[in-house]
């Protein structure tokens, strides 16, 4: 591991909480003490960053100008790649160290108070662990990942730096039951439904938060407080965020599902008037929207070929569902062809219309009742004649139903 100067990596962690500060990401002083406290350099000695050609490249120190970038992004308020895993030659992503103004921002959400036993699902470099260590004592503090050689690292850097919170490599979907009761559970993962684990093992009362996503870039932060045995409930963060899926085994992402061929049986044209990349620009009606897909719908560009820009915007299902829509248009309409069983394109109308009708609400203004058995979203509170049910032996398939 590179050395570096007490002075040197102490000024720069001032630096960046003070940076986190001004953007409104940090606000407690506890933990601004933290982040100034942990030396992020030593859970993060190297990263990787994907060169012009999509190559990945990792991070040197062997040079003055290579350790000066290095300590410049450890303590820059940017997410990190720190682990890959080499599948026919292509590097996926297997860890990151999140955005430090994330992480600080959703520790202040957790409203988490000094005797507080808290639960991270998502170890990945430690540096979490590490600042909720430095707040709670280790004693306290409890870690999960699905990857055994990162669990075995965090533990060994987060000794050097002495602390030593309980961590864990299993499934993270599972919390650790050997441990609860837990006052907070901080989750750096998507997950498609909350698990019913995590509600169990928290104290009446005690928060979860993570990032729900139904499906690709359709969900965001949600907390939810255990209000009773068989109830959880709470809101989606204002600002979007997202973060890597939650795996149930180690070894890098799960592979793509694999797609049947478009079907060109029901094929149906027509203009639309919704922007064609809703499902990046404007979140809330894409999460609406894919209330009514399958949980498997993926989104993209397409263009005449790779190396020119994009003309169009797909979305594909399993089940040979598709719709391509026109990146140009007309007098504010767009060309729409699709085909198969559903209407993907149309789902994004009706959600976009639904929108409106709601006065064109943020993230706040939606809500998530949990139960053993169901999750229900809901807008503006939890008896609104807006929401939806899933239940949860529905979940890989279409799961959401409108309930009036």
């Amino acid at each position: 591991m590179t050395t570096v100067p007490e002075d040197e990596w102490r000024e720069r962690a001032a630096a960046l909480a003070d940076m986190l500060g001004e953007l409104g990401k940090l606000t407690d002083p506890a933990w601004r003490e933290a982040v100034r406290a942990v030396p992020r350099h030593v859970l993060v000695p190297r990263f990787h960053t994907q060169d012009t050609n999509g190559t990945w490249v990792e991070s040197s120190t062997s040079t003055k100008e290579g350790r000066a970038a290095w300590l410049d992004a450890v303590y820059s308020n940017k997410p990190l790649v720190t682990a890959l895993r080499q599948d026919a030659e292509v590097g996926r992503v297997v860890s990151s160290s999140s955005q430090p103004g994330l992480m600080t921002r959703m520790l202040e959400a957790l409203d988490i108070r000094d005797g507080h036993r808290v639960l991270e699902i998502g170890t990945g470099t430690g540096y979490n662990a590490a600042l909720l260590s430095h707040r709670l004592g280790g004693e306290n503090v409890f870690s999960v990942d699905v990857e055994p050689d990162l669990v075995d690292l965090a533990r060994s850097r987060l000794a050097e730096l002495g602390h030593a919170p309980t961590l864990v490599a299993a499934n993270g979907a599972l919390g650790l039951a050997e441990h609860a009761p837990f006052d907070r559970i901080i989750a750096t993962c998507a997950v498609p439904a909350i698990p019913w684990a995590w509600i169990e093992q928290l104290r009446v009362g005690g928060t979860v938060l993570t990032d729900l996503k139904i499906t690709q870039n359709a969900g965001n932060l949600v907390k939810v407080t255990r209000t009773s045995e068989h109830r959880a409930e709470g809101r989606f963060d204002p600002t979007y965020a997202a973060f890597m899926g939650l795996r149930h085994q180690p070894g890098g992402p799960a592979q793509p599902v694999t797609r049947a061929a478009r079907d060109s049986a029901d094929v149906h044209e027509s203009t639309s008037p919704v922007d064609p990349q809703t499902p990046w620009k404007n979140m809330v009606v894409w999460f609406l929207a894919a209330l009514d897909l399958h949980a498997d719908v993926t989104i993209g560009y397409t263009g005449p070929s790779t190396t020119s820009p994009p003309t169009a915007v797909t979305l594909s299902t399993s089940d040979g569902s598709w719709a391509q829509i026109a990146l140009a248009g007309a007098h504010g309409l767009h060309e729409v062809t699709q085909g198969g069983p559903q209407r993907l394109w149309q789902a994004v109308e009706n959600a976009h219309d639904l929108w409106n009708h709601l006065s064109r609400p943020d993230w706040g203004q939606f809500g998530l009742t949990i139960t053993p058995n169901s999750h229900t979203l809901w807008h503006d509170r939890p008896d609104s004649e807006q929401h939806w049910t899933h239940l949860t032996e529905m979940i890989h398939g279409k799961r959401w139903a409108k309930q009036l």
